[in-house]
């Protein structure tokens, strides 16, 4: 009677929560694609003008790519739209006349190389002529034409020419000449701009999008304090940047070579390279998962195809790992354990990239489970 009752109550409905799957519908489907972005997977870029300034190749041009790993955060382009309310015979109606580019906050870590302190110091010699002025006869490093130790002896910063006939130093503030390179038809009418655009990548699922600030510009750059109360605190530099307008991108990452889409991202310089053994082909006991046997035939098959003798080698390591991972083990037995945990999920949500499909009502399990590598139609369509 017990049992009668129970299967009675469930048969058309009871009063206890239970767990529904529209959180899992939402975010899961399709290989995440509606789950929400995290802040800290991004990249940032800046695309400084070595072309046109080629003094910086010997300063910058080095650590081009690193400048980017040590902002701390970075806020993306926000915009202003100019609308106004006019009346039509008493109607309201609302127009918009223009946009305006709101400037970010760009923060970076104070490091130790002084890299971020030397970006700020070569960009504020380029545009100013103040830093280029030796103090006490010492000389500088000026990033727009290298060192000055034969420039001059020094400006005597204490002294006072206000009525001198002869003023030793009239060049400060701003330098705004104008710069023309007939040869290659460079910066005609003026100066070069010190940062061609600025990259600002986040990344999800093995893909990018790309917010673009073309022909960017200081327009505010704040060093750190130092607190003797402040024990656990890291020095930043804050910079505020104006930009032109912005144009958007996405793609796929890349997986050999994500510098192609991605500039600077995974230079050998500074990212590990090096998969863990969980990830690389072959390497777990596993039919699709990450590192299972799917991705060991697919990469062994990349390799020969490559032609190169490093791709043999990397298809023979490949298949030795495979071997030594599923020597004795039950194929049979880890295939139906995976698709009793849900192959579904595994097919949909593990391999992003792949062809994806909604499975219809109409079709059965087994055209269900292959539905993401093997879209059947509707029949009723």
């Amino acid at each position: 009677m017990a049992f009668g009752q129970d299967f009675l109550k469930t048969f058309f409905g009871n009063d206890y929560l239970k767990d529904y799957t529209h959180a899992s519908k939402t975010f899961r489907t399709n290989g995440y694609e509606n789950s929400p972005r995290l802040k800290f997977l991004f990249h940032v870029y800046f695309n400084i003008n070595t072309t046109q300034i080629p003094q910086l190749n010997t300063v910058l041009k080095p650590d081009q790519s690193t400048i980017g790993l040590l902002v701390k955060n970075i806020e993306l382009p926000k915009y202003r739209l100019d609308v106004e309310t006019l009346n039509q015979y008493n109607r309201k109606r609302v127009i918009q006349k223009k946009i305006e580019y709101q400037p970010i906050r760009v923060m970076f870590h104070d490091d130790g190389g002084d890299l971020t302190r030397t970006l700020w110091y070569n960009y504020f010699s380029y545009y100013y002529k103040d830093p280029s002025q030796k103090y006490n006869g010492v000389p500088n490093n000026n990033g727009s034409s290298g060192a000055n130790q034969t420039s001059q002896a020094g400006f005597d910063y204490n002294a006072r020419d206000i009525y001198d006939d002869n003023r030793s130093m009239n060049d400060w503030g701003y330098i705004g000449e104008a710069y023309q390179d007939v040869a290659n038809d460079f910066g005609r009418g003026g100066k070069p701009p010190f940062f061609q655009d600025i990259s600002i990548y986040g990344f999800n699922q093995h893909r990018f999008v790309e917010y673009l600030l073309i022909n960017p510009m200081i327009s505010d750059w704040n060093h750190d304090s130092y607190d003797y109360s402040d024990d656990g605190g890291v020095m930043e530099n804050t910079m505020t940047i104006s930009y032109e307008t912005v144009k958007y991108y996405s793609g796929a990452i890349g997986g050999d070579r994500p510098a192609t889409f991605v500039r600077g991202f995974a230079d050998p310089n500074s990212y590990d390279q090096v998969q863990s053994p969980l990830s690389r082909p072959g390497g777990t006991r596993s039919i699709l998962g990450q590192g299972g046997l799917l991705d060991a035939g697919q990469g062994i098959y990349q390799d020969l195809s490559s032609g190169s003798v490093a791709g043999v080698i990397g298809a023979v390591q490949k298949a030795g790992t495979t071997y030594g991972t599923f020597r004795g083990a039950n194929l049979r037995g880890i295939a139906k354990e995976e698709l009793l945990s849900g192959a579904r999920g595994v097919l949909q949500n593990s391999v992003p990239g792949q062809v994806r499909a909604q499975p219809n009502g109409n079709q059965s399990i087994q055209q269900r489970l292959q539905a993401p590598f093997f879209p059947t139609p509707d029949r009723g369509s």
